[in-house]
């Protein structure tokens, strides 16, 4: 039976020293990663000529592919180079997303461990517009967790962790949210169900300090480094659903949209605040300044 596996948006994929268009074949069902998940990769963006802490990204996705035992078979400064190769074969209208990937072909320690020899990477870079920020997103509580790293391999950004935001997202939407705060273990607020989480209080910006449970984002630590330096003071400490449902406003922050600000947590409406509007100014500001 023919199945169509055409992506929705112009694509192309780097594979093997060759630029292939659309959605080739690369991973068939004995290989290690269709059945036991040995995947990972990152998320970088590529808007109005810019190409923000695209450096890190490529720096990022080579820790994950070695912490989840395989191996990191392009340098960095290969990936970034690529990316932007790729990124010529658009026509520069609409923002991009690159994703570098490494998956294992193979099994070792009985099969069910990756073999880091059989490791193979890609480039998939894709038409994804960025939108203007002006949409808030709307937040209920998942009744999900995030893993530990006892848990789940928590230190990679790795395709078996993605099963979970999944279903995080499923559920809320089933009750009319579009994402959800999702608490740790100890039932402490860690992220959202595909991004970072930052609240304001009294003109103090909070945001989930990084224990191990969720990815620490690049655009992460880029705006707590931004807030810092314009004069804001960004605390990374132990925050509740409690604190979330008092904060003056709410914000997230990742890669796919960068910074966008929560209108809505259960029952609450929220707006825009001072904090947020100047959160992603000062993320922009700074892109286009340091990116050209």
């Amino acid at each position: 039976m023919a199945v169509d596996t055409s992506p929705r948006t112009p694509t192309w994929t780097y594979v093997e020293g060759e630029w292939l268009p659309g959605n080739p074949p690369l991973i068939g069902p004995t290989s290690h990663a269709m059945w036991l998940a040995s995947t990972v990769f990152d998320g970088a963006r590529w808007f109005d000529g810019l190409a923000p802490d695209l450096d890190l990204h490529c720096q990022r996705v080579n820790r994950s592919a070695v912490n989840l035992g395989m191996k990191a078979t392009m340098s960095a400064e290969e990936i970034q180079a690529l990316a932007l190769e790729g990124v010529k074969k658009f026509d520069g209208k609409t923002a991009i997303y690159i994703k570098p990937m490494y998956w294992a072909e193979h099994g070792s320690f009985s099969v069910v461990a990756a073999d880091p020899e059989s490791t193979r990477f890609a480039l998939c870079l894709f038409e994804a517009p960025l939108g203007d920020g002006k949409t808030g997103e709307a937040l209920t509580v998942s009744p999900f967790r995030r893993p530990t790293k006892e848990c789940m391999p928590t230190d990679a950004k790795a395709g078996c962790l993605y099963p979970n935001n999944a279903r995080i997202l499923v559920e809320a939407k089933s009750r009319g949210f579009g994402n959800a705060l999702v608490r740790d273990m100890l039932g402490n607020v860690a992220e959202t169900g595909t991004s970072n989480v930052f609240m304001v209080k009294d003109g103090v910006v909070f945001t989930p300090a990084a224990n191990g449970t969720f990815l620490s984002g690049i655009t992460r630590s880029r705006v707590i480094g931004l807030l810092r330096q314009a004069g804001f003071d960004v605390r990374e400490t132990t925050l509740t659903v409690a604190d979330f449902a008092t904060a003056d406003e709410i914000f997230t922050s990742g890669n796919y949209s960068k910074v966008l600000p929560v209108h809505r947590l259960d029952d609450r409406q929220l707006q825009t605040g001072p904090v947020t509007a100047k959160a992603r100014e000062l993320y922009f500001d700074w892109a286009r300044s340091s990116n050209r």
